[in-house]
C-alpha cells in the first residue's frame, strides 16, 4: 500500500513538472505566432524549449528570455506571460514591438531584469508595473510611452538601474525617496517632464534630466516658485516691483559691464596696432583658447567647429607667454617636412598654417585634431599634441620615424612643428572621417548603413596597416587601435592613424581614454605590445560585427565588457543577438561573418600568448575577404 502511494505521489509530480515545461513551452509558440520574428528560428519538433535560441531553463522551467535585435514585430498579446511565471530576466529589446504592456506580465513577479528599450511600446505606464518587486533593472528607454509617472517606483526597493529616457513623459518627475539613495543608475531625459528635480534624485549626473523643461539641482536652472521668489536669485516687492537690493545690484552690475567693455576696448586697440609688426596673423587669438574649448565640447556631440583661425591655438599659447615672435626665429622655428612629401603639399610654412581657418575634428588620446583650410586651397589635418614628457631631441627622433612609415593604410604624417611651447602634426586630411562616426553616428532615418563588404574591407585595411607597423621591429607597436583612429578615405578605404604617439605623453594622457580597448596585461600606457595591439584590434573587429561600442552604456549596464559579452553569446548559441542589425539583411556571408567572429574573440584572448600575430590576423581576413577588396582603380561608393 506504502509503494503504491509512493508511486502514485512520484507520477503526479512528474506530470506536474513536465506540465510546467509544456506550459511554458506553449507560452512560447504563442509568442512567436504573434510577433513573428524573422530570425526567431526555433525547432517546433523539439519538445524540450531549453533547446531553442535565447532561451535559458532552471529546474525545468524558463527563467530566461533574451531576444534582443531578432526583428520581432506587433504587440505582445495577452495570456503568455501569465504561463512564464518563472521568468527571472526577460530581454526584448531593440526589436519593433508595439502597444501597450500586457497585463499578465505583472504575474512574473520574480523578474528581476526587464529589458524593453528600444521598442515602439505607447500608453501609460499600468499599475501592475509598480508590483513587481523584485526588479533589479527596468530599462524602458526608447519608446512612446506617455503619460505622468508616479512615486510607485517607491515600492521597487531592490531596484538598482530606472531607464526611462526617449519617451513622452509629461508631469513631474517622483520624488523616488525611498528607492533614490540606491539606484546606480537612472536617466529620465528627452522626456516631456517640467518643475523642479526632485530632492532624493539631486546627486544623479546632468545628463539624466537634459531635454526636459526641469529646474534645480544638478541642473543650472534655477527654479522660481508661486511667488516669483529665485532660488539663489531676489526677491520682489510685494506690490511687483524689484527691492532696493535688486535695483542697487543691477546698477552696480551695469557700471562693471561698461568698465569691461572698456578695457576689451582698450586691448583690442593695441591688438590691432601690433598687428603691423607681427609676421603671423593672430588677430583672432584673443579668445581662441575659450572658442577652442567650445569646439572641443562640439566635437564631442558630434558638430563641427565654429571656424576659427587654426592652429592659431598654437599662437595662442604662445601668446600667453609673450612669445608670439618666436615663431618664425630660429632654424627649430619652422614647419618640418618629410622627404615623401613633394609638390603642391610641401608649399605653405608656419604663417600660412597659423592663418589657415579651423574647425575642430575630434579631442583624442593625444591631443585635439583640427581640419586646417589654407589660402591656397590646401586642406590638411593638424593634431596639437599635449602633455608631451620627453625631450626635444627624443621627440625630433621619435616623430622622424613616424614620418618615415610609408603604407598605402596608414595615415601618412607630412610635417611637424616643434617649440617649448607647441608641438603640431600635420596630416593628410581624410573627408570621410572615422569609423567610430561611422559605425555609431547618426542612427535616423536618413542614415544609410554599413554594408558587410565595406565592413570586411575596414577590417582588412586597418589589419594591413597595423601589420606594416609590426613589421618595423619587434618593439614597434601602436598602443592606441580604437575605431577613432581608423579613418576612411573617399575610395572607401581604411587608414590607421596616432600610430607612434604613445611613446611621447605622460601616463596621465592615456589614462582612461582607450576604455574597453586596452589589453588586460596592460597596466602602464607607455608599456604597449605587440600582442595588446592585436587584443585591441580584436576589440575593433567585434565592434565592427556588432555595431556596439566597447563602452557602450547597455553592455556597461549588464555588467560586462564587449568581448565577455560576445562570448557569453556565442556560448549559449544566440548567434542572432551578436550581429549588427544591419548585417542581417545580407544574404550568404553568414560563414564570413560567423568566421570573422571567431577570428576577433582570438584576438581578444584574455592571454597574449593565446592571441595570433597581425600577420596570422591579415591572411585570415585576406583569405575571407580578399575577392571583395576595393581598391583607389575601382571603388564603390554607393555601398554604405
Amino acid at each position: 500500500m506504502v509503494a503504491l502511494v509512493l508511486l502514485l505521489v512520484l507520477t503526479v509530480s512528474v506530470t506536474s513538472v513536465s506540465s510546467d515545461l509544456a506550459g511554458d513551452r506553449t507560452a512560447l509558440l504563442s509568442l512567436r505566432a504573434a510577433v513573428a520574428g524573422r530570425t526567431l528560428l526555433w525547432d517546433a519538433a523539439k519538445t524540450d524549449p531549453c533547446q531553442w535560441t535565447g532561451v535559458h531553463c532552471d529546474g525545468n522551467r524558463v527563467t530566461a528570455l533574451r531576444l534582443p535585435g531578432v526583428s520581432i514585430s506587433g504587440e505582445l498579446p495577452a495570456g503568455i506571460f501569465g504561463n512564464l511565471t518563472e521568468l527571472r530576466t526577460l530581454s526584448l529589446r531593440f526589436n519593433a514591438l508595439t502597444g501597450e504592456l500586457p497585463g499578465d506580465l505583472g504575474n512574473c513577479v520574480g523578474l528581476r531584469n526587464l529589458y524593453l528599450q528600444g521598442n515602439r511600446f505607447s500608453g501609460e505606464l499600468p499599475e501592475f508595473l509598480f508590483g513587481l518587486e523584485n526588479l533589479v533593472r527596468l530599462n524602458l528607454a526608447e519608446n512612446n510611452f506617455s503619460g505622468r509617472i508616479s512615486n510607485g517606483f517607491n515600492k521597487m526597493t531592490r531596484l538598482r538601474t530606472l531607464y526611462l529616457e526617449n519617451n513622452r513623459f509629461v508631469g513631474s518627475v517622483p520624488d523616488l525617496n525611498v528607492i533614490g539613495p540606491n539606484l546606480a543608475q537612472f536617466n529620465v531625459s528627452n522626456n516631456l517632464f517640467n518643475g523642479s528635480i526632485p530632492k532624493s534624485l539631486q546627486s544623479m549626473p546632468v545628463s539624466a534630466f537634459v531635454g526636459n523643461e526641469l529646474c534645480g539641482r544638478p541642473l543650472k536652472t534655477d527654479c522660481v516658485d508661486a511667488k516669483n521668489i529665485s532660488i539663489g536669485g531676489e526677491k520682489k516687492d510685494d506690490d511687483g516691483g524689484l527691492s532696493g537690493g535688486a535695483i542697487a545690484g543691477i546698477v552696480i552690475g551695469s557700471v562693471v559691464g561698461v568698465l569691461v567693455l572698456l578695457v576689451l576696448l582698450i586691448v583690442c586697440c593695441r591688438k590691432k596696432r601690433s598687428k603691423k609688426t607681427s609676421s603671423v596673423d593672430v588677430a583672432n587669438v584673443a579668445n581662441v583658447k575659450s572658442r577652442e574649448a567650445e569646439d572641443e565640447k562640439m566635437a564631442e556631440n558630434g558638430g563641427g567647429g565654429n571656424g576659427f583661425s587654426v592652429a592659431a591655438a598654437a599662437a595662442a599659447a604662445m601668446m600667453g607667454t609673450g612669445k608670439v615672435d618666436t615663431v618664425n626665429s630660429g632654424a627649430n622655428k619652422k614647419l618640418v617636412f618629410f622627404g615623401n612629401v613633394v609638390g603642391r603639399d610641401k608649399m605653405f610654412d608656419l604663417e600660412d598654417l597659423l592663418r589657415a581657418s579651423a574647425e575642430v575634428l575630434g579631442k583624442g588620446t593625444f591631443g585635439t585634431a583640427y581640419k586646417a583650410v589654407l589660402e591656397a586651397g590646401i586642406v590638411v589635418a593638424v593634431k596639437r599634441l599635449k602633455d608631451v614628457t620627453v625631450s626635444e631631441n627624443e621627440f625630433r627622433e621619435k616623430i622622424e620615424a613616424v614620418g618615415a612609415m610609408d603604407h598605402e593604410n596608414l595615415v601618412p604624417l607630412k610635417a611637424y612643428y616643434y617649440s617649448r611651447e607647441e608641438k603640431l602634426l600635420v596630416y593628410d586630411y581624410m573627408p570621410m572621417g572615422s569609423l567610430s562616426a561611422l559605425l555609431h553616428g547618426n542612427k535616423g532615418s536618413g542614415r544609410t548603413p554599413l554594408n558587410w563588404e565595406l565592413r570586411s574591407n575596414i577590417a582588412l585595411g586597418a589589419a594591413r596597416g597595423i601589420e606594416y607597423l609590426h613589421s618595423r621591429g619587434p618593439n614597434v607597436s601602436h598602443g592606441n587601435i580604437k575605431s577613432s583612429n581608423v579613418l576612411i578615405t573617399k575610395t572607401n578605404k581604411a587608414r590607421v592613424s596616432d600610430f607612434g604617439l604613445a611613446h611621447l605623453v605622460g601616463a596621465s594622457a592615456t589614462t582612461n581614454r582607450i576604455a574597453g580597448y586596452r589589453a588586460p596585461e596592460v597596466t602602464d600606457s607607455h608599456k604597449v605590445s605587440q600582442k595588446a595591439d592585436v587584443y585591441s584590434f580584436g576589440v575593433l573587429l567585434l565592434e565592427l560585427l556588432t555595431g556596439k561600442a566597447p563602452t557602450h552604456a547597455l553592455l556597461n549596464e549588464e555588467g560586462v565588457d564587449l568581448p565577455r559579452w560576445v562570448q557569453s553569446i556565442v556560448r549559449e548559441e544566440w548567434s542572432s543577438e551578436v550581429f549588427d542589425l544591419e548585417l542581417l539583411r545580407y544574404q550568404n556571408v553568414e560563414d564570413e561573418m560567423v568566421q570573422l567572429l571567431q577570428l576577433a574573440i582570438d584576438c581578444a584572448a584574455q592571454f597574449p600568448d593565446q592571441r595570433p600575430t597581425m600577420s596570422e590576423v591579415t591572411r585570415q581576413i585576406e583569405a575571407l575577404c580578399g575577392s571583395n577588396v576595393l581598391d583607389d582603380q575601382n571603388p564603390k561608393p554607393d555601398i554604405y
